[in-house]
C-alpha cells in the first residue's frame, strides 16, 4: 500500500476543512493534532486554501496535510506546492487522474457509481473517495457493490458523522472516513479551538472504542487454572470453558495454565482497531511491545501487549 495512504488508515479519520482565514489555519491545526488527528483535507473551496495549506506545511510539519476539491491541473500544481501530501477529487475525472501520477503523488478521485470505480482501477489506484457518502447510500451501498472490488478500498465523505463513524469504518474495505463535524465553520469562525480539540479527541475515542474485554490470573498450571475458573463459575454463575492455553469463567474472566506476562496476570482492552489503536496510543507516548503483536489471516494486527506493569498486570489489546 502507497505510504501515505497507509497513514490515513492508521489515522482512521480526515478532518475536512473549508477555512476563510488563512491566519487561522495554523491554531485550527494544532487543535486537531492535540485532539488526536494529526491530518487535514484543506478543500479549495475558498480563496485563502493555499494560503492556508502553506501555513500549516511550514508550522506544523507532523500534520499529514492534503488538498480537496481539486478540479484541475493548476489546483493540482498549486496543492503540491504548498506541501499536500494527498489530492482529493469530488468526482472522478480521468485527466486530474493521470495528472497527478504523472507528478508521482497520491490521488483519492470521488466515486459514486461501480463504472467509475473501475475506471479508478484501470488506473492503478488502490483507494478512492466514495462520495456524497450517505446521499448515495452509505455503508450498505459499499457492501453491495463490494464483492468485484475486493482490491479496493473507500474513504467515504459527505454525511459520516459520529453517530455512523463506526458503521464505515467497521468495513474493513473502508480505508478512513473524511469528516466535518469536528471543523464546522462556525467554530472555526469563532476560533473556539477548545470545542474542536473536544470534538476531535471524542471522535478518536469512538473510532477506538476502548473497553474491559476480560481479565488474566495467572495461574501456577493446568490444575490451578480449572480450579480457579471453575470456583469462579460456581460463584457467579458463569459457564466453564476450556481453553490450550488457558481456562475461561464466561467472557470476563481467563485463567492461565501458565504464568504469563505480568505477575498477577494481565488485562485485555478491546479495541475496534488494533492498528490504528496502536498508532495513536503511540502517538499519546505509550510504548508498544511489538514483538508480541499476533496477526489474523489477512496479516491485521489482532492483539499486542503494551510495555511495563500496570499495577501488577500487564495490559494487552484485543481486537473486538
Amino acid at each position: 500500500m502507497n505510504p501515505i495512504l497507509e497513514q490515513i488508515c492508521r489515522i482512521g479519520i480526515i478532518p475536512v476543512i473549508a477555512i476563510d482565514d488563512a491566519k487561522k489555519a495554523v491554531p485550527l491545526a494544532r487543535s486537531l493534532v492535540e485532539g488526536g488527528l494529526p491530518a487535514a483535507e484543506v478543500t479549495f473551496r475558498t480563496c485563502a486554501a493555499e494560503e492556508a495549506m502553506r501555513a500549516i506545511a511550514a508550522e506544523v510539519p507532523e500534520m499529514l496535510l492534503g488538498a480537496g476539491t481539486v478540479l484541475n491541473h493548476e489546483q493540482v500544481d498549486r496543492a503540491l506546492a504548498a506541501g499536500a501530501k494527498f489530492i482529493v477529487s469530488p468526482g472522478f475525472n480521468p485527466d486530474t487522474v493521470r495528472y497527478v501520477k504523472s507528478k508521482g503523488g497520491l490521488i483519492l478521485p470521488g466515486t459514486a457509481t461501480p463504472g467509475e470505480m473501475e475506471q479508478a482501477m484501470a488506473f492503478g489506484l488502490e483507494a478512492v473517495k466514495f462520495f456524497p457518502a450517505e446521499q448515495n447510500g452509505g455503508v450498505a451501498k459499499l457492501k453491495a457493490i463490494a464483492g468485484p472490488y475486493k482490491a479496493l478500498k473507500w474513504m467515504p465523505t459527505g454525511g459520516v458523522s459520529a453517530k455512523n463513524l463506526m458503521d464505515y469504518l467497521s468495513f474493513d474495505q473502508v480505508v478512513a472516513c473524511g469528516g466535518t463535524w469536528m471543523v464546522k465553520k462556525d467554530l472555526i469562525e469563532a476560533e473556539n479551538w477548545a470545542e474542536i480539540t473536544r470534538l476531535t479527541r471524542e471522535a478518536v475515542d469512538t473510532m477506538l472504542g476502548f473497553s474491559l474485554a476480560h481479565v488474566g490470573i495467572n495461574c501456577l498450571d493446568a490444575q490451578a487454572s480449572e480450579r480457579t475458573a471453575r470456583t469462579i463459575c460456581g460463584l457467579f454463575g458463569l459457564p466453564f470453558r476450556a481453553g490450550n492455553s488457558s481456562n475461561h469463567a464466561g467472557t470476563a474472566v481467563e485463567c492461565t495454565k501458565a504464568p504469563g506476562p505480568g505477575v498477577h496476570g494481565h488485562i485485555a482492552i478491546g479495541t475496534n482497531s488494533v492498528e490504528r489503536a496502536i498508532y495513536h496510543l503511540e502517538r499519546r507516548g505509550v510504548a508498544i511491545d511489538h514483538a508480541t503483536c499476533k496477526t489474523d489471516a489477512k496479516g491485521r494486527a489482532k492483539a499486542v501487549y503494551l510495555e511495563g506493569d500496570f499495577g501488577g498486570f500487564a495490559i494487552h489489546l484485543v481486537q473486538k
